[in-house]
């Protein structure tokens, strides 16, 4: 059973649906033992870095995740269920995260533009290319460059360069997707992408079976 991890926020629903949709049974929890026993777990999160993190610990989440994602299952961190695995945030002040991935969560810097010199609106919403710097196993079958939907403010900078899955430009090139072992974070939403994200949801799914 795939447990997606009822953080507070976020369409936990929409990815509930997606992941039956494609095959995958999953169950929304607040159970730690179910964390703890389940196959693979996903993180989905909208909303700001320090209430989701703060409401993790105070529903005794947060190290029974932690605990999941040292045992080497598969995880799988949506936006700012990404964002959650870093070091720190700058989003409202500095909140420390579950620093599995070391690095910073930074706001997209003011007086963005796009190549032909237009500004750019922060928070990038809509749909926009993630590009492979390596092809992890959940996204088989998905092309270099395939579009996917975005809603954030923040972006993820780790330290480690080898966990850069994949990259996006918006006024920038920013991580997109990161990849060590069983572990995975996009900051796009699969469940709002289309056949795409749908894929990428079946083959996080089969690698928990």
């Amino acid at each position: 059973m795939i447990a997606i991890v009822d953080c507070g926020m976020g369409n936990l629903r929409s990815v509930h649906k997606a992941f039956e949709q494609v095959g995958h049974p999953a169950t929304i929890t607040q159970d730690p033992d179910a964390i703890r026993g389940a196959q693979a777990v996903v993180l989905p999160g909208q909303g700001a870095f320090r209430d989701c993190i703060a409401h993790l610990g105070q529903h005794e989440l947060l190290e029974p995740v932690i605990e999941f994602i040292r045992s080497g299952r598969p995880y799988l961190g949506i936006c700012l269920g990404l964002q959650l695995l870093l070091t720190e945030s700058e989003e409202f002040g500095c909140h420390k995260g579950m620093n599995v991935i070391q690095g910073r969560v930074c706001r997209f810097p003011a007086g963005m533009s796009d190549h032909a010199g237009s500004p750019l609106k922060v928070p990038h919403m809509g749909w926009n290319q993630a590009s492979f710097v390596r092809r992890p196993p959940i996204f088989e079958g998905i092309p270099d460059g395939a579009f996917f939907y975005f809603a954030h403010s923040y972006v993820v900078e780790p330290i480690n360069e080898d966990v850069v899955a994949t990259t996006t430009e918006y006024g920038m090139s920013f991580v997109s997707g990161i990849w060590h072992e069983q572990l995975f974070g996009v900051q796009f939403h699969p469940e709002k992408s289309q056949r795409h994200g749908l894929r990428l949801l079946k083959n996080f799914g089969e690698l928990g079976r």
